[in-house]
């Protein structure tokens, strides 16, 4: 199967909201959270990381209605882009359901660290005193000791990978795969939470469960969000940038979301 251009990937993702952007603030807010999307230049361009799409509005509601149990884990998002969700996950999760390590990465290019770094400065003074939080950047498919380096002594793996609106990347599936293979502890209680846009053709997830359950992964759909009638209420409580509740739950409706864990362990 060939893979979609970025161009193609783009066009999808706003035609349901005929040709808007999901959040037209230059500075996107999520209750207390503040945070930019990356200039539209070089790869920052090319891996969309100059852009917010709707998955990561989907996980971070999750997380503040505390769907995510996060408490004590360690968390990391890989190809974060604006790090809504990883970041909301030690800012606004609620104090009983803090994590004790999140890792926010994207790919290693100057223009998306520099984002990443503003994110994180930008935003640092509301991070839980319990939780520590590290960005770096981090191609897929590549040794993971890295970013292993940040857990405890003695951990072998994150208790939680996040991946928000990556699998339209089909012919990155593979390395993305291999890379949630390094991190993801080998425990019956570590989970990897997956969100896509439904502008994501079917044949490319189902493309991306097939290779994870070769590695010994397997996912399950929530069902709230398997038609385009169910998962469209918006139910978080804080605001989010422009958008009013109407508009939010359009996005959230366009979403499909999955939980992976482990085959056997």
């Amino acid at each position: 199967m060939p893979s979609e251009s970025f161009e193609d990937i783009l066009s999808d993702a706003v035609s349901f909201l005929e040709g808007k952007p999901v959040i037209t603030d230059e500075i996107i807010s999520y209750g207390p959270l503040r945070v930019t999307v990356a200039p539209k230049e070089g790869k920052a361009n090319t891996l969309l990381a100059d852009n917010l799409f709707s998955p990561s509005l989907l996980l971070t509601e999750r997380i503040e209605r505390g769907l995510i149990p996060l408490r004590g884990k360690t968390v990391i998002e890989l190809g974060a882009g604006c790090s809504l969700p990883s970041l909301a996950s030690c800012i606004i999760s609620d104090p009983s359901n803090v994590p004790s390590l999140v890792v926010t990465s994207d790919y290693p290019d100057p223009v998306i660290l520099e984002n990443l770094k503003h994110n994180i400065e930008r935003n640092q003074i509301l991070v839980s005193p319990s939780c520590k939080l590290h960005y770096t950047g981090y191609e897929w498919g590549q040794g993971a000791q890295e970013l292993l380096a940040f857990l405890p002594s003695g951990a072998s793996g994150f208790e939680i990978v996040i991946l928000s609106d990556l699998l339209h990347f089909h012919a990155s599936h593979d390395a993305l795969i291999k890379s949630v293979s390094f991190l993801l502890k080998k425990t019956a209680d570590a989970r990897v939470f997956v969100a896509a846009g439904k502008y994501t053709r079917p044949a490319v997830c189902s493309s991306f469960m097939d290779k994870a359950a070769e590695a010994g992964l397997t996912f399950e759909e929530h069902p709230e969000y398997k038609s385009d009638k169910d998962g469209s209420k918006w139910l978080g409580s804080l605001s989010v940038s422009d958008l009013d509740e109407e508009a939010l739950g359009v996005r959230k409706g366009n979403c499909r979301f999955w939980v992976g864990r482990w085959r056997k362990v």
